[in-house]
């Protein structure tokens, strides 16, 4: 990634300078960000950060990052950058809070629920719990309790989770469901430091903009962070999340000498699939995930979800022969809840065919005799036939 000459020092982005005059009351995580969206919807028009804060009785510092970080998020969209402006996007009025003019009498003003772990108790959880792709996650039990309440209570303790096990089992949908503010970070071989800090932006004006990354939103907002395939990442990349993990709880971003500071609430999370290809466990990253918590495929679920019961019983024959070393591949949740969406519009049949097709060549010889076992008669991989 080619990163473009950075702009003189006149344009990198400052630290919120403190308010002058009177005081204000001290705002929690992420009240200012909203109040400011009040006032970007409620305007119906293109504002300076100086607009907002003479409205809020602010600083233009903290407004002008409260401004940018809706930006970043896609909540509010650069309108100029001479003089510095923005206006409201379509979903700018979702972030709002409902009065944007604090109360002079109160002590803090009138907030959205803060996100579980970062201050405040979090509703006991009794059942399916919603992730944001509107699927219900059905909690599994980890250490006596519901796995999204362990993990919410590592993030309120700062013990950093380490997620591991087979591609599908549900690593991704445990820690959707038990973080609602969630950035998530894919990982790959490709990764580089400004996919996770962020790198300047040109503008339309031919003006060099620094675009902050999801590390540092989720430092500044006190969200959590999710590094999934965090082991296919390069160590020297992911070595910059290190400091925001550590007791500094800071980075310094290199291109414009940034010093950002995590707030309460700020965690990191990680997700790992030890067979795959490219994966791997540096000891410097093992030794910063405390809990490393295994995920495997739950087939009493798969099978309370309605999926054919004789695709749960090819999947759990392969998992006891992957687990004696026999095959290295057997069905996880993620395949078997595709086995019924094409058992639904194809058939059974068809179904069984591309689970034996989706399993590695290696494998697939073993996989297609557990398969024929069960569904019987002959079960082969989808394939066009004749012309019709």
């Amino acid at each position: 990634m080619t990163t473009p000459t950075p702009p003189p020092a006149s344009a990198t982005t400052t630290a919120p300078a403190p308010t002058s005059g009177g005081s204000v009351p001290r705002l929690r995580n992420g009240e200012l960000r909203a109040m400011v969206a009040r006032v970007l919807a409620d305007a119906g028009k293109d504002l300076t950060p100086r607009n907002i804060a003479h409205t809020l009785n602010r600083s233009s510092g903290a407004v002008g990052n409260a401004l940018k970080a809706l930006a970043d998020r896609g909540e509010a969209e650069l309108a100029a950058t001479t003089p510095l402006a923005y206006r409201a996007t379509a979903t700018t009025a979702n972030t709002a809070a409902p009065t944007a003019t604090p109360d002079p009498s109160a002590t803090t003003p009138t907030t959205a629920p803060a996100p579980s772990g970062a201050g405040g108790a979090a509703a006991p959880v009794t059942g399916p719990v919603m992730r944001p792709n509107g699927m219900a996650y059905h909690p599994r039990q980890l250490s006596g309790m519901p796995d999204v309440t362990a993990l919410r209570k590592l993030r309120e303790a700062g013990v950093a989770a380490l997620m591991y096990g087979p591609p599908g089992t549900g690593k991704t949908s445990v820690v959707e469901a038990a973080f609602p503010d969630l950035v998530t970070v894919q990982g790959d071989g490709d990764t580089t430091v400004a996919d996770l800090v962020g790198e300047y932006t040109q503008t339309p004006e031919g003006r060099f903009l620094f675009v902050h990354g999801p590390l540092v939103r989720a430092m500044r907002e006190g969200r959590v962070l999710f590094v999934d395939d965090a082991t296919l990442i390069p160590p020297t990349v992911l070595a910059v999340v290190y400091p925001a993990m550590d007791g500094r709880r800071q980075i310094i971003i290199k291109a414009t000498g940034e010093v950002i500071d995590a707030a309460p609430g700020f965690y990191t999370v990680a997700g790992h699939n030890p067979g795959v290809h490219g994966a791997v466990l540096t000891d410097a990253l093992s030794s910063r995930f405390s809990a490393q918590i295994h995920v495997s495929t739950d087939y009493d679920l798969a099978a309370q979800l309605n999926i054919d019961r004789r695709a749960v019983k090819v999947a759990r024959n392969l998992s006891t022969r992957q687990a004696n070393g026999e095959v290295g591949w057997a069905p996880q949740l993620r395949e078997l809840l595709a086995f019924q969406k094409i058992a639904d519009v194809l058939g059974a049949t068809a179904a069984a065919g591309n689970l034996v097709g989706t399993a590695p060549e290696d494998d697939r010889a073993t996989v297609a005799a557990v398969v024929r076992d069960v569904f019987g008669g002959t079960v082969a991989p989808l394939s066009l036939g004749p012309r019709i």
